[in-house]
């Protein structure tokens, strides 16, 4: 087998990515301290990343680093000087979550190597079709997808020069990545900016099935499943935990370097996963990939199963076999923690000293000496040499004029310090300044010591030209299209069809993620119902993003609104009008940008975790409209998992392909502070949570007007709960009064709020 099976491990700090890089993994990913998402991880300093990239790149292990939040708007010319740097780092890719970095990436600084995060929540070819546009090299598939998916999307992406990662080893979140707004909601701490404070891990009051952790998924372990991963021809296996110390991340890598190494030369899979158990964990599931979603998936416990599996294991009962397991698993690990403290301790990322050394006499050129310490064996590239005595590597360099005698000012070191002192600080510490050597009174035009810095530059950076830094220029601000905005309504139910004839407003009907294969319901929905604006979910998988299309084709309507990307690219290729969905997480003026000149999008809802300052810098593209929901349930998250399982109990062992289709349930769930959290579903639609509150946000219409197009409302009773169905024709009727401004907007805002008496925009006040 001649394909390269890429090995990509976690790096959380410096330590861990030396473990990483030790135990024999291809490429590393890691994070800076600012726009990454992983908060809680130590991070890495621009220092440090530059140390790791050397030292990384003498193993040939690539690194990645990760850009995977969403962007606010004032913080997009700290990213610009960070990606102004980037380009000269040698960082081997970026990993990104928000559009608007594609937009600043593929305009201004095009030889940095995008790669699309999980949080995208990549699970359908449309999507696929959508990120090679924007400009990604490779992409991470859903954590949630099953093997034969896996296999299908592969395909697509690499038809379309895309790579594809697939998470194999580490924690499992019960939610699809980017689409969970749990920690959000509850504590505003939000996952989109890497602070997640993991509410699925969390305790709640016994539920009726006797769990205390209902949403606790064990940990993902793939290892077995590598010759499937092998057929799909699957380009990285990615393990998770930038959380985890460098002793996890020694143990995993290593474990999985050596399976796959084992299988490249032989065929045949190593059987013994022990180490694997020895680190933490929560017991471990392959059903994802298996695409078996049963029961056995969850453990009623967040902490570390690894006692617990050791002790099992040796079927250990007395005190006394107990306590001896826990002795030998703690000195195994010890010794595994020995082996790698023993294998780094000669790793180093410190800067490399640099000396510039310049000598010159009249009539020859100017001759510039760089000594770089712990330098490179090869000493085979033209005006570079070692020396054998303490390793250094000499590139010697001249200039093509000669030096004259001065006129008036000369050469000296004043004028060559100003010039190189600090010419290059990455990665280096300037150790030494030598003018000695070099003739006094001498001239030399300044252009050739321009020529000669950005030579020494060159050398200095893996030979490699130095990018020049790039000013980004600032995007306009635009008002709204018109003065004053319009309302748009969503329903999920043909009964509400009625509400059509109560308002001018836009009326959208919100389409399942789950579809009957061939059936045409929906289709004829819209073809008798053609005021009705299709509005597709976040997550369509296989056959129901397939079906999803097939309503376009057929119905062909003149606008729709997708949390998609796969439909809305489709949307595109057919010139159908869309605007980017609530869920689609735009938080920024490029974002919009991105939408806007790639897949000619018409508009897009702005993110409801960003508050009133973050919000009223967005510049908006030219003819594109702005959209916000002002009232809506609040969604926590959503799984391909079933919360229903653990929660009221169900007698099928396993999820069914009809399950989605039929199912109807809703409970709650109660954490340990007395909080009630409503799971629902729509039939046709994934499991659900959501907040016992709504959300409505009257401020934002108050105070940003100008900004914006449309105000949006859920009239769907998805993510109700237990709580009364109102009155829609008086919520219509209260909120156009509301929106419409003038006499009747103080009157229509008391009748909202007696209406929608459990109701909060903390989102809005907090912001991210």
């Amino acid at each position: 087998m001649s394909r390269k099976i890429e090995l990509l491990a976690p790096g959380g700090d410096v330590e861990a990515i030396k473990a990483a890089v030790i135990a024999g993994a291809n490429a590393v990913y890691c994070g800076l301290n600012a726009f990454n998402a992983r908060n809680r991880a130590h991070n890495l300093s621009y220092d440090e990343l530059i140390g790791v990239l050397r030292l990384a790149h003498k193993y040939d292990c690539e690194v990645f680093l990760t850009l995977n939040v969403v962007i606010l708007e004032q913080e997009l010319l700290t990213l610009i000087k960070l990606l102004n740097k980037l380009v000269n780092s040698g960082i081997d890719g970026i990993i990104v979550q928000d559009l608007g970095i594609f937009n600043l990436v593929k305009k201004h600084f095009p030889t940095l190597d995008i790669h699309a995060s999980t949080q995208m929540t990549t699970h359908n070819e449309g999507q696929i079709l959508f990120l090679a546009k924007i400009g990604a090299s490779r992409l991470n598939l859903s954590r949630e997808l099953n093997l034969t998916e896996i296999k299908s999307l592969t395909a697509v992406a690499h038809d379309h020069n895309v790579l594809t990662e697939v998470f194999v080893h580490g924690a499992l979140c019960i939610a699809f990545s980017g689409q969970c707004y749990s920690s959000s909601v509850s504590v505003g701490n939000s996952g989109n900016r890497g602070r997640c404070s993991q509410a699925c891990r969390d305790e709640y009051e016994t539920t009726a099935e006797g769990h205390r952790f209902p949403l606790n998924l064990k940990d993902n372990s793939a290892y077995f499943d590598l010759p499937e991963l092998v057929d799909a021809e699957v380009d990285s296996l990615k393990i998770e935990g930038r959380i985890k110390d460098a002793h996890y991340v020694y143990t995993v890598t290593d474990t999985w370097r050596k399976q796959i190494d084992q299988f490249v030369e032989t065929g045949k899979l190593r059987s013994d996963d022990s180490n694997l158990h020895r680190v933490f964990n929560r017991d471990f599931t392959n059903s994802f990939l298996k695409g078996d979603l049963n029961k056995n998936m969850f453990i009623d416990s967040p902490r570390d199963y690894a006692v617990q599996h050791a002790v099992q294991i040796q079927e250990a009962v007395s005190i006394k076999h107990i306590a001896e397991v826990k002795k030998n698993l703690y000195s195994k690990k010890n010794a595994l923690g020995d082996e790698l403290k023993e294998k780094i301790k000669y790793l180093s990322i410190a800067k490399q000293a640099l000396t510039l050394r310049f000598s010159g006499k009249l009539g020859e050129p100017l001759c510039l000496t760089m000594s770089v310490g712990e330098g490179s064996e090869d000493s085979n590239a033209e005006g570079v040499s070692v020396d054998t005595a303490s390793n250094n590597k000499i590139h010697t360099l001249h200039t093509a004029s000669i030096l004259s005698a001065a006129n008036e000012k000369s050469i000296d070191s004043a004028v060559l310090e100003k010039n190189f002192k600090k010419f290059t600080t990455e990665g280096f510490t300037l150790k030494a300044f030598d003018c000695s050597n070099l003739d006094a009174g001498l001239s030399l035009p300044l252009r050739e010591l321009t020529v000669l810095k950005n030579s020494a530059a060159k050398l200095l950076n893996n030979t490699t030209a130095v990018i020049p830094h790039v000013e980004v220029p600032a995007l306009a601000k635009k008002k709204s299209a018109s003065p004053n905005p319009s309302m748009s309504i969503l329903i999920a139910d043909v009964k509400d069809i009625p509400l059509c004839d109560l308002t001018t407003a836009d009326v959208y009907f919100k389409l399942p993620e789950s579809w009957k294969k061939d059936c045409d319901k929906h289709i004829k929905i819209f073809q008798e119902n053609p005021r009705l604006i299709p509005w597709f979910p976040a997550v369509l998988i296989g056959k129901d993003y397939d079906e999803s299309v097939r309503l376009l084709e057929q119905v062909r309507p003149l606008r729709i609104v997708s949390n998609n990307t796969g439909v809305a690219y489709k949307a595109f290729e057919m010139g159908i009008e869309w605007i980017a969905g609530p869920f689609l997480n735009t938080t920024n003026s490029y974002a919009l940008l991105t939408l806007k000149e790639e897949l000619n999008c018409a508009g897009a809802f702005i993110s409801n975790e960003i508050n009133h300052q973050q919000i009223k810098n967005i510049a908006r593209p030219n003819n594109f409209k702005l959209l916000y929901s002002i009232y809506h349930p609040i969604l926590m998250m959503t799984s391909r998992q079933c919360f229903f399982q653990q929660t009221v109990g169900c007698n099928k062992p396993t999820i069914e392909d009809g399950c989605m289709l039929k199912c109807k349930k809703a409970t709650t769930i109660t954490n340990v502070k007395g909080v009630s959290f409503a799971v629902d579903k729509q039939r046709g639609g994934y499991p659900s949570i959501y907040n016992d509150e709504q959300f409505l946000n009257f401020d934002i219409v108050k105070e940003l007007s100008g900004l914006f197009d449309e105000f949006f409302i859920d009239l769907t009773n998805i993510g109700a709960g237990s709580k009364a169905e109102l009155d829609k024709a008086q919520l219509v009727e209260h909120f156009e009064r509301f929106i419409s401004g003038g006499d009747d907007t103080i009157p229509a805002q008391q009748h909202l709020s007696n209406m929608i008496t459990v109701s909060t925009n903390a989102q809005y006040i907090q912001g991210l």
